[in-house]
């Protein structure tokens, strides 16, 4: 699996940490999140996979949790990992990111989880906002096949 980010290092026990994450895609934009605590950044919508949930299970969940859109999965784009410090968490994770290509179908909410923002982006100017380069990595890859 391809990893992004920080090199590991040897003296820390990283903590497995799965999580699903959605390239969501509508009329030209990508619906980004600003999470603004406890560091500010854009980012795909997804997060943890909780115990006995599958990826897609916890992406359903998060997205909604996260922007209030129901989304459609059209494809897998793939698996990395990345070793970083959770701030929020106080801990260090091998963070396992599964990444979908998904339409969203319906807003039934407003953003839901404290301290998140979405921002529909044009497709052109989304890779300049977001600082994860796994997460870039998959978006160009979807942009890619959206030519």
């Amino acid at each position: 699996m391809r990893r992004f980010g920080d090199k590991i290092q040897p003296d820390i026990r990283y903590i497995d940490r799965p999580g699903a994450y959605a390239v969501l895609e509508r009329g030209g934009r990508i619906l980004l999140t600003h999470q603004a605590h406890p560091r500010p950044e854009f980012q795909l919508p997804g997060g943890g996979v909780e115990a006995g949930e599958t990826p897609i299970r916890a992406l359903h969940r998060e997205v909604m949790e996260e922007t209030g859109w129901r989304v459609d999965i059209r494809a897998r784009l793939g698996c990395y990992q990345r070793y970083t410090f959770m701030v929020e968490y106080n801990l260090w994770a091998r963070k396992i990111c599964h990444v979908f290509a998904c339409r969203p179908t319906r807003q039934v909410s407003q953003d839901l989880e404290e301290h998140h923002e979405n921002h529909w982006v044009a497709v052109d100017q989304a890779m300049q906002f977001i600082s994860n380069p796994g997460d870039q990595t998959f978006l160009r890859q979807h942009l890619r096949r959206l030519g």
